[in-house]
């Protein structure tokens, strides 16, 4: 392995306790409510930084090292400060009170890079100095576009103040959605900086435990991207973010061997995916055994249920309708066009949303009624397979891996 955890784990074992009793609480409070609360994360997030920067002392006693990682997990959390204003202000301020605390939650953010890539680094690297004045520049400037922001809305309130103000409302949303991809970019290219620096003559900085650091930028900050555009589950995003923070790496050897990474959150990742394939066969199956009918890639993924009860269904509506001279007309929504607007969050009708915000679906809700049956999307939250995927890959190792060495003679 590349860093040679292996030979310290007890803190990732502690770690893997912590994710492993959240995971199985969360994946009961998604499946009851379709909502895990952020705070449920904390508990679990405190123990696994703990124990990960624990684990980096040991193995490696650099204190720049240790406290990039705590930048990294700190630039996330207020990231999400920033895209979920107000949910995190425990002290319930509101107003000015409550956005001057942006400012004040800055500080340690830009704090902790300052202090890891050139207080305690050994040799300053000069080319990292313009990467932190990106760095700094981003966040001050989200900060400031968020403290000048709107209050929170409803997704159809939301949309029809974006129609109103297209072109204001696209560079906000631009800036919202893609500004941390450039805070991502930024830690990677540092990471890349402090692993190289070693190699290149100059006295060591990080050297190869900056792949831990590089990793753990890219995995997490596709999932998060991932969730800002609406194509993962919140829940399930801060499920691979938290548990790839909290056990980075295997808390021992699995059965299978530990894959060459080493990366535990990657084994867990394709480990879920694989277990999820289960749900759309078995979708299929019942949508064939009830004589369910429907183009073939619907049939997978979906299942018609009562108009007049879908506030009661869980899922995403699969169907556009319309109505002429009081005919019903109907037709599945396609697949990139779908993604338009899971991406857009405009004209995605989510249950949830029609059982919590009824009057602003009036005209939807009519037109389901009339339509007798709507085709909705399954909602099994992918926080279940993840949460196998997890004990899988700690007990089993990475499945995929396996599969590829049977197939090439490697077993």
């Amino acid at each position: 392995m590349y860093i040679g955890f292996m030979e310290i784990f007890y803190p990732m074992v502690i770690s893997a306790v912590a994710v492993l009793a959240t995971l199985i609480y969360t994946s009961y409070l998604d499946i009851r409510d379709r909502r895990v609360p952020f705070i449920h994360w904390l508990p679990m997030l405190a123990v696994g930084i703990i124990c990960t920067s624990v684990l980096l002392w040991q193995t490696t006693a650099n204190a720049s090292l240790v406290t990039g990682y705590l930048a990294l997990v700190a630039s996330f959390l207020y990231a999400d400060y920033l895209d979920n204003r107000g949910r995190t202000d425990s002290l319930g301020l509101t107003g000015y009170y409550a956005k001057s605390r942006m400012f004040w939650y800055l500080v340690p953010v830009i704090a902790l890079p300052v202090l890891s890539w050139f207080v305690l680094t050994p040799s300053v690297n000069s080319q990292i100095i313009p990467w932190f004045m990106m760095f700094a520049g981003i966040f001050a400037y989200a900060t400031y576009m968020e403290y000048k922001g709107v209050p929170e809305e409803t997704p159809r309130k939301k949309q029809k103040r974006k129609n109103q103000e297209p072109a204001v409302a696209d560079v906000k949303d631009t800036i919202s959605r893609w500004y941390f991809v450039l805070v991502i970019m930024i830690f990677a290219i540092v990471s890349a900086l402090m692993l190289f620096s070693a190699s290149a003559g100059a006295k060591p900085a990080w050297g190869q435990p900056a792949i831990l650091i590089l990793l753990l930028s890219v995995f997490c900050g596709v999932f998060y991207i991932f969730g800002r555009m609406n194509l993962f589950g919140g829940a399930d995003a801060w499920a691979l973010i938290f548990m790839s923070f909290c056990v980075p790496t295997f808390p021992f050897a699995p059965l299978l061997g530990i894959p060459p990474l080493g990366f535990l959150s990657f084994s867990v990742l394709i480990n879920a995916l694989l277990l999820n394939l289960a749900a759309p066969i078995g979708i299929f199956i019942i949508n064939i055994a009830r004589g369910n009918r429907a183009p073939l890639m619907y049939m997978f993924f979906g299942f018609p249920v009562k108009g007049a009860e879908i506030q009661k269904e869980w899922g995403f509506v699969m169907e556009d309708f319309g109505e002429t001279n009081g005919k019903i007309s109907r037709k599945f929504i396609g697949f990139f066009d779908s993604l338009r607007r899971m991406y857009s969050g405009e004209d995605r009708v989510y249950t949830k949303d029609l059982r919590e915000h009824p009057e602003d679906f009036a005209d939807e809700l009519a037109m389901y009624k009339k339509a007798g049956t709507v085709w909705i999307s399954y909602a099994v939250p992918f926080i279940i397979p993840i949460t196998a995927g997890f004990v899988t890959a700690v007990v089993f190792g990475d499945f995929l891996l396996t599969i590829m060495k049977i197939f090439t003679g490697g077993i």
